[in-house]
């Protein structure tokens, strides 16, 4: 197979000094806008990644993250967003990155180049036959992200990746792949954009698919979420106004008395 690294291929755009404000925002929206259709492609592949951690987890299992740079930051970005918006433990959904929390933040020189730190890190979490790794990206040959994943797999411990390049090696490492196509960047090189923007809706798909098939949310309502500011407060608040036909004053009431929305709905008796 071929392997051609079209995220690095020079964009199609040019002498972007030279370019208006409106020119560059104009252009940039522009490429953004492929990139929900390059999705749509990888919706098959989508789906079996997404069956195989919606079946680990049910059974006791967790999901990882891998990542470096904006990869890594994406992924622990979407693992953050799991507990208080479907209510689930930290640890169920992990996050990890090359050069550690610190690389959140700022760059780790050659982190992402290390071919066996991301396996010590996963054994920080006493990583099991029971979890699903999934590597992440953009360019699918990170050296941090593809030699957890090769570890992974001599520890029979299904993987997963997530990458904007077709037949790149991570692909071929993954047992699972998803290939993003998403073509050169507006900035040549940049992968923080249309292939960041690419990994996000993916990463969204991923947990959110998941937690809706482990129950997390009744009709399309946050049930489990978290009740920590006074925004989600009201937000639970006018669940129960809607779903037991009460007022909200007594729907104030429940949420202080049980805690969660879930609990409130439970337990209510009129």
């Amino acid at each position: 197979m071929t392997f051609i690294k079209t995220t690095e291929q020079d964009s199609k755009y040019n002498h972007l000094e030279k370019m208006t404000v409106s020119q560059l925002l104009t252009n940039i929206n522009n490429e953004d806008k492929t990139v929900p259709l390059a999705v749509e492609k990888a919706l098959p592949q989508i789906e079996k990644l997404t069956q195989q951690i919606v079946k680990k987890l049910k059974t006791g299992g967790r999901l990882f993250y891998i990542g470096a740079g904006t990869s890594g930051r994406l992924g622990v970005l979407d693992a953050s967003e799991c507990p208080p918006t479907f209510g689930v433990p930290h640890e169920l959904v992990v996050g990890l990155i090359a050069g550690g929390d610190y690389a959140i933040r700022k760059a780790v020189e050659f982190a992402e180049d290390s071919t066996n730190q991301g396996w010590l890190d996963l054994l920080e979490h006493t990583i099991s036959e029971k979890d699903v790794v999934v590597g992440i990206a953009a360019s699918g040959t990170t050296p941090y992200v593809i030699s957890t994943l090769e570890k992974c797999n001599e520890n029979n411990i299904i993987t997963g990746s997530i990458s904007c390049n077709k037949n790149s090696p991570l692909s071929i490492t993954a047992q699972l792949p998803i290939e993003v196509v998403v073509g050169p960047e507006f900035v040549t090189g940049s992968s923080r954009m249309k292939a960041g923007t690419a990994q996000k809706l993916v990463l969204n798909m991923l947990s959110t698919a998941t937690m809706i098939q482990l129950g997390k949310i009744k009709g399309n309502k946050m049930i489990d979420m978290q009740l920590s500011n006074k925004k989600l407060v009201d937000r639970g608040e006018k669940m129960l106004v809607t779903a037991l036909n009460i007022d909200q004053k007594t729907a104030s009431t429940l949420l202080q008395e049980f805690g969660s929305v879930r609990k409130a709905i439970k337990n209510y008796k009129p």
